[in-house]
């Protein structure tokens, strides 16, 4: 690889799972890098889990849509960093801080975005970009500074090539390969992007229904649950959830990267939020491995199909996961690609 300096701006806990396997190849390979970061939720965990160094540059008290303020702050003490470290490259998801750092230093900003709804921040974000990285599958025509690969974010971190599912994670919740576990995943909705929908309320007819199939429910979410719950709560670490993910049954959810990590890992995914990607879209259209739900009746609907879903065959989800991996690419593969050439132009 060529010699470069490159600053990796992490926001959300996705984002250190996207990045950790292009950090190790740098690190193989003497690429120097300087990880930076917006202090939320389980980044830290999750980067001192993985043995990462990193500089907090922005700091909250609280999660949610980050404010004007913040974001100026972001952006400022991204291009101090950008200047302190002498950057050749900023890469990020998202990108907005890292683009708006990138056109004030001699770093060019390289961004990976696969959420078309995240319309403010897109709005803000691709004007300044150097280079916008989306999936195939992403709906928009961006401008022409943008470069298409056939993957998704989630295969950086679960493709085969990258991860290896360990079954001693299910001794953690004292099941084994024999139980039909079920996954909820509740989300708090105070993304930007997210601000005016609303999730499942009716947790106890989604438990009371899977239940009555055989089923053990598993749930995970980002508030904090009412203690009638607590029973039911994940206690597995948060590096170690995909292991459990891919020895689930069934993930029913609010989050699109969940639903999008279980079914690239081959456990049928029903997601359930009035949102939609070009990503959720192929893997429902093209390799039935997801199902959205949205628009009115929503709940009822998606609860419906996931009761029907524990009766597949497990070898359905297995080859429909081997044909949608035929088609695409390790994406760790694609991230380290697109930092030579951008630091070789």
């Amino acid at each position: 690889m060529k010699e470069g300096r490159v600053l990796v701006q992490i926001s959300h806990p996705a984002h250190v799972h996207f990045f950790k396997n292009f950090l190790g190849e740098c690190e193989e390979e003497g690429l120097e890098t300087k990880i930076i970061i917006r202090d939320k939720d389980l980044v830290i965990n999750l980067l001192n889990q993985y043995g990462h160094e990193f500089d907090v540059i922005l700091s909250q008290k609280e999660d949610g849509p980050i404010g004007a303020i913040d974001q100026l702050k972001y952006g400022l003490n991204t291009l101090r960093s950008a200047r302190e470290f002498e950057a050749d490259l900023i890469a990020a998801v998202g990108g907005t801080a890292a683009s708006h750092a990138s056109t004030f230093n001699k770093a060019k900003s390289l961004v990976f975005t696969d959420t078309e709804h995240a319309t403010i921040q897109n709005r803000i974000t691709f004007p300044f970009a150097d280079r916008i990285c989306t999936p195939v599958s992403y709906t928009e025509n961006i401008n022409d500074r943008q470069v298409r690969y056939p993957g998704y974010h989630e295969l950086s971190y679960l493709h085969p090539e990258r991860f290896s599912p360990d079954p001693t994670v299910l001794d953690e919740i004292n099941a084994d390969e024999s139980d039909t576990l079920v996954i909820i995943r509740l989300v708090a909705w105070d993304a930007i992007h997210d601000l005016g929908k609303e999730g499942i309320s009716n947790i106890n007819r989604y438990i009371s229904k899977l239940e009555n199939q055989g089923a053990r429910v598993l749930i995970t979410s980002e508030s904090e649950l009412p203690p009638t719950f607590k029973e039911y709560v994940i206690s597995v670490s948060p590096h170690r959830i995909h292991h459990l993910m891919y020895y689930a049954d069934l993930f029913v959810g609010e989050s699109g990267t969940m639903a999008i990590e279980s079914a690239v890992l081959g456990t049928p995914s029903v997601f359930i939020s009035p949102l939609r990607a070009g990503v959720l879209s192929e893997l429902e259209e093209e390799y039935k491995l997801l199902y959205n739900f949205n628009g009115e009746g929503r709940h009822q609907r998606g609860l419906e199909k996931a009761v029907s879903l524990l009766n597949t065959s497990e070898k359905v989800w297995h080859q429909r996961r081997e044909n949608m991996l035929k088609d695409k690419i390790d994406t760790t593969g694609f991230i380290t690609d697109q930092v030579k050439i951008m630091l070789g132009e």
